[in-house]
């Protein structure tokens, strides 16, 4: 008997040729690249180095679109910058040792954020493997045990038959939910070597699907139908699988109030009627959350940023469903449902009792009036109006990344994202340096539309270098840097613990030269020019840099007290 997929295995006369007869002068880094381009590839990023040349000279022979950045912990933020917009594993080419290690903070954040980022580094010759100290260039004694802690899997190669499955495993696991960074790492001698075997052609690494118990969503849906006080807090594993449009359903459905978090920006629209929008450090927020008798925790681990710092202590039940394993219920008792947030969604769309509730509304305009009236208590018209300027000036269907800055911490909680997946920021981790270069990987995904990048002057420091970058594949990147001559959150913390600050005081370039230097036009600006100047900006194309000198605050924290 013959099957289907027997015929599918069968190569065609046109395979079995180009199999039995592949091209000369191929080596282990041909298989790389082609492997990459038959999981469906299309742009790589990374910065090349003396074990990774026969990888970077493969390059040349395929039809990879490659984008070189300055620092390999740059290439890294492009790459998972691309990873969440598109929701493909991004391939991050990359050398031993030093080159491999620089990239460490990105993969975290990558980690952290579970952006699909496929890292393939180089190695020492195989011959110095298994950490004996031979003296070669960039020796470690045991390179792929700096980033197990860190990505979601590690593949080590030995030979150049291993390279096709290596990193078709690795595609797989990236792109399993939870998406995440992963790491191959091929010798030298490897990818160095001339290879006869046949070109790589189809691969096949389809992600495994993630779905939900049904007996788990079945306990939920009749929790929620009964639930006289439901309220629903949707995280970044909603916008991460596509379920916007199914949560906003559910809602409604059961008439419950949501909050996004920080890493769920969009996830649900910040002007419907149902949205407590993403005030999560605020008190207000808080004791409504805490308030309710069913909270459906959608996405979210409720970490310290989601959880005002730990002083949430819900009283009512929790539903949590979260696609990480190891977030489950690691804060607070719940009943846990591991699974793809999408299909989680759907399966409590189809079984919750539509539930009538003529109080939901108010207390939703109820609580954001209260914390208006907080905010506006406190004298900070000057951020307000700053964060504003950028909301007005910045495309609806324009995506933005966001360093750790006074101006980011503000959008967290303040700033509408217009749409799922169009905010971003490192609040993952809470690495420095992300904004500018994740924005270069954003634009290299789709060049049809300005991408905002926003740091403070201690965070454009980090990534100085990528203007270089961003004028030479004239990516069409705007950023604004809120120059306030220092680490301004930190000088900000340290001030209210200590009295005074240290080591926060920054001597800095003249950004608007600096930029116009790389060939990258520049501004300075004022906080009532900002707009008009931002604006104009994102409306030219290729890259640009506005400098806003301004000292911004943030507003009081609400879980000290």
């Amino acid at each position: 008997m013959t099957h289907d997929h027997d015929l599918e295995l069968r190569p065609t006369p046109a395979q079995t040729e180009a199999a039995l007869n592949p091209p000369p002068g191929r080596n282990g880094g041909d298989l790389v690249v082609e492997t990459l381009a038959g999981l469906g590839a299309t742009t790589v990023f990374g910065l090349p180095g003396q074990h990774a040349l026969g990888m970077f000279d493969a390059l040349r022979r395929s039809d990879l679109r490659y984008i070189g950045l300055r620092v390999e912990n740059n290439a890294g933020f492009a790459a998972d910058a691309y990873g969440r917009v598109t929701g493909e594993a991004a391939p991050l080419l990359l050398s031993t040792g030093p080159g491999a290690l620089t990239s460490l903070a990105a993969l975290q954040e990558a980690a952290a954020a579970s952006a699909p980022v496929l890292a393939i580094s180089s190695q020492i010759p195989t011959a110095g493997l298994g950490g004996g100290r031979h003296g070669y260039l960039h020796e470690l004694p045991d390179q792929a045990s700096s980033f197990r802690g860190v990505v979601k899997s590690v593949h080590t190669v030995r030979a150049a038959s291993q390279i096709p499955s290596a990193i078709a495993a690795a595609w797989k696991s990236a792109l399993t939910a939870p998406h995440g960074p992963v790491w191959v790492e091929i010798p030298q001698d490897v990818l160095l070597a001339q290879t006869s075997l046949p070109v790589v052609t189809a691969v096949d690494a389809t992600p495994d699907e993630l779905l939900p118990r049904p007996e788990l969503t079945a306990v939920a849906a009749d929790l929620l139908s009964r639930a006289a006080r439901p309220a629903i807090i949707a995280g970044g594993g909603v916008v991460r699988a596509d379920a916007s449009g199914k949560l906003r359903q559910l809602a409604e459905k059961l008439n419950a109030p949501v909050v996004t978090t920080f890493g769920g920006k969009g996830a649900f629209p910040w002007n419907h009627p149902l949205s407590l929008q993403s005030w999560l450090e605020d008190r207000y927020t808080t004791d409504l959350l805490e308030d309710a008798d069913v909270l459906l925790v959608v996405g979210s681990g409720l970490g310290e940023l989601s959880s005002n710092y730990h002083t949430f202590k819900p009283r009512g039940r929790v539903i949590q469903i979260e696609a990480d394993l190891g977030k489950l219920e690691a804060n607070h008792p719940a009943l846990g449902i591991h699974a793809d947030a999408r299909m989680a969604v759907q399966a409590l769309l189809e079984t919750v009792a539509e539930r009538a509730d003529d109080t939901v509304r108010e207390r939703v305009r109820t609580l954001l009036s209260k914390v208006a009236e907080r905010i506006d208590g406190q004298e900070l018209a000057l951020e307000q109006q700053v964060l504003g300027s950028v909301r007005r000036a910045l495309p609806a269907d324009s995506p933005s990344f966001w360093d750790m800055t006074i101006l980011a911490y503000w959008a967290w909680s303040a700033f509408d994202a217009k749409a799922p997946n169009a905010m971003h920021s490192a609040q993952g981790a809470g690495g420095l340096g992300y904004g500018f270069p994740a924005a270069l990987g954003a634009a290299a995904a789709d060049p049809t539309r300005p991408v905002l990048a926003v740091s403070g002057d201690g965070g454009a420091l980090y990534s100085i270098a990528e203007l270089a970058t961003a004028r030479q594949y004239d990516l069409n990147v705007t950023w604004l840097i809120v120059d306030d001559g220092g680490y301004g959150i930190l000088r900000e913390y340290m001030t209210d613990a200590f009295g005074q600050a240290t080591a926060t005081e920054l001597s800095r370039p003249d950004y608007v030269a600096l930029a116009e230097s790389f060939g990258v036009p520049g501004v300075r600006t004022t906080p009532e020019s900002l707009a008009a100047d931002l604006a104009e900006a994102l409306a030219s194309p290729g890259p640009a840099v506005v400098v806003l000198p301004a000292l911004l605050r943030m507003f009081a924290p609400t879980h000290l007290g």
